[in-house]
């Protein structure tokens, strides 16, 4: 075999690992200070890249730890049109608000939302909520936010719209 057809063989069986203590968790708030959260991105760390359109490049799923502070929730109440989220709590406990109520939430809890289903997740609690997320990463996605009536379109850049263009956090705080 000759050495150069060795050496791509070899870099074929390389397995792409992280340790995730060793994330950097990045911190967001919405501009009243209603939503907040923090995650740290485990696909991006083993090189997926959000904007490809190439699965081998985007990845079939998407991987996030997501922590919620107390009295939290990071994000409104939503919907996606193609996306599936898995969600399995790793500590702490909170609310899931889903179309028929809201469900008190605990460590060891797994939960799903298929699309169309809106969800939102909160932290009543008074330490952390940490949430393993797992999701199906379908391109041409976007979601809908019942409290406020916008949709964010992804087509081929992110756009909240009613009629016009809306910042995130419009109408929900």
């Amino acid at each position: 075999m000759p050495r150069c057809e060795a050496r791509r063989i070899l870099a074929v069986f390389i397995m792409l690992k992280v340790n995730t203590n060793q994330l950097e968790e990045a911190e967001w708030t919405s501009p009243k200070g209603k939503f907040a959260g923090a995650g740290k991105e485990v696909s991006e760390a083993l090189g997926r890249q959000p904007a490809s359109t190439d699965l081998m490049q985007r990845h079939p799923f998407d991987v996030e730890i997501l922590r919620i502070p107390p009295g939290k929730s990071p994000y409104p109440y939503h919907s996606h049109s193609a996306q599936w989220e898995f969600y399995h709590v790793l500590s702490g406990s909170g609310t899931v608000r889903h179309k028929d109520g809201t469900t008190t939430i605990e460590a060891g809890d797994a939960f799903l939302f298929k699309p169309g289903e809106p969800h939102q997740l909160a932290n009543d609690a008074k330490e952390d909520l940490i949430v393993y997320v797992v999701a199906d990463n379908p391109t041409g996605e976007s979601c809908h936010y019942p409290d406020s009536n916008k949709w964010l379109v992804r087509s081929p850049e992110s756009r909240l719209i009613r009629s016009d263009k809306l910042e995130y956090y419009d109408g929900e705080e």
